[in-house]
């Protein structure tokens, strides 16, 4: 399949209901608005293709882009492939699902989110700590460093409430997430969590507060699921 027969099988499979919810949460035209699970058939078809992948990207279609992900062969792709990809991520939809969803799938993930992190700009930090999530939530306890994880809890409880929107929100998953899959550190993100307290973000002009860290690793704790790894990072 090429680009434009892509382009043309999304386009049937859209919905203006769809395409009005997606733009809600911050994405842009050009798109048509394909629910991501009306999408499996043309990746079934497709699979990992990154050249393919890379057109779809670059044509700035949300759901074109949201395909790339999808049929992306991380094997293959460089750091310089994943950077120019955050360049056109304009919303959290695509730095944190697409882009950081399949960082997580390459050797040098954290590396790179550690640079994104530290460059302080909002989505690039969401994508970090997001990567990190994923990363966190599929990979052995033993693959990461301890202490490193406990400088970025540390970091995170002093500086979550200033930092950028989407950040903020990014960075108290990460808590929640150290605190269910990453047993050396369950106790650690528990008291981290309780320290930072409500975490609010706005979506547009209204403020949420989003889901609290405590509540959500207490919950995993009820359900006897700490130290969860899911199989797959992508669908």
């Amino acid at each position: 399949m090429d680009v434009q027969t892509v382009l043309q099988e999304l386009e049937l499979l859209g919905s203006e209901r769809t395409k009005k919810v997606y733009m809600q949460q911050g994405a842009q035209e050009p798109l048509f608005g394909v629910a991501t699970g009306a999408m499996k058939p043309i990746f079934k078809k497709i699979r990992n293709n990154q050249a393919l992948a890379n057109e779809l990207y670059a044509t700035g279609n949300y759901d074109a882009m949201y395909l790339a992900g999808m049929i992306a062969d991380p094997k293959v792709m460089t750091e310089a492939d994943f950077n120019r990809w955050m360049v056109g991520a304009y919303f959290y939809m695509i730095s944190d699902f697409i882009v950081a969803v399949t960082l997580a799938e390459t050797d040098f993930a954290q590396a790179v989110s550690d640079r994104w992190i530290a460059s302080g700009k909002e989505l690039y930090v969401s994508a970090g700590y997001s990567c990190y999530c994923w990363l966190l939530g599929s990979r052995r306890d033993e693959e990461f460093d301890r202490e490193k994880l406990n400088t970025m809890l540390e970091t995170v409880e002093k500086t979550i409430h200033s930092s950028p929107d989407r950040a903020r929100y990014a960075m108290n998953n990460f808590v929640t997430t150290v605190g269910i899959s990453y047993v050396p550190l369950h106790e650690k993100a528990i008291s981290a969590a309780k320290n930072i307290g409500t975490v609010d973000v706005f979506r547009g002009k209204i403020k949420c507060s989003v889901p609290l860290a405590a509540d959500e690793i207490q919950k995993a704790v009820d359900k006897g699921r700490i130290g969860f790894k899911r199989k797959n990072v992508r669908c």
